[in-house]
């Protein structure tokens, strides 16, 4: 799909582009490894399986130079940006240690509910953070929701990532529940998880970054 913005500065593009799995993978494991090491390290062997599962059409990328310079995943029915299946988790790990890892991987699932774009999370890479690039990211990601009828965005953020909660709030996004996962501190490092709505009630002009 052509990009979104265009002149200088990031250009923010739908879709995953075809070559650039394992930058994506690298950003997300950056961001979120803390969260998905307990499940998928070593981290070798995480960013390769997160690269080679991608879902192209579900993550909206920006790019400076030429690069992906950040990332934001989506679930639209039952389709997110990170795939792979049981099967693929057992053939990367092995069957015992695999299924450890389904079981710790099926307490981070989170299904749309009807009329519901659910976002996997944004990484922007370190060399261009407090770029506007997460919040190019937002806007684009709402627009998608609009443009697919969708009534809101649903997404978690855990309680040891204050920023990301602040970009959320900046961007109309509303805590509506917070469970405390205690049993989770010392096995993935945060202890609550917060879900945060932001509804999708302006023109799709308004959303998007054309």
């Amino acid at each position: 799909m052509e990009p979104t913005d265009r002149g200088h500065g990031p250009e923010v593009r739908r879709g995953v582009p075809a070559g650039s799995e394992a930058r994506v993978a690298a950003l997300y494991w950056e961001a979120f490894g803390r969260k998905l090491g307990t499940a998928l390290n070593p981290p070798d062997t995480a960013r390769a399986f997160l690269a080679a599962h991608l879902r192209h059409d579900r993550g909206v990328v920006a790019v400076v130079d030429g690069e992906v310079a950040g990332v934001a995943g989506y679930q639209l029915g039952d389709r997110g940006l990170l795939g792979g299946g049981a099967r693929d988790v057992l053939s990367t790990y092995g069957a015992w240690r695999g299924l450890g890892r389904l079981a710790l991987l099926a307490l981070m699932e989170r299904q749309p509910a009807d009329g519901e774009l659910v976002m996997d999370g944004i990484a922007v890479a370190p060399e261009h953070r407090g770029e506007g690039i997460g919040s190019l990211l937002l806007r684009e990601v709402a627009a998608v929701a609009a443009e697919h009828s969708c009534r809101r965005v649903r997404l978690d953020v855990i309680d040891v990532n204050p920023r990301a909660r602040a970009l959320y709030e900046r961007h109309g996004f509303v805590a509506v529940h917070t469970e405390q996962t205690p049993y989770l501190r010392r096995l993935m490092g945060f202890g609550a998880v917060t879900t945060m709505h932001r509804a999708i009630t302006k023109p799709l002009s308004t959303e998007g970054s054309r």
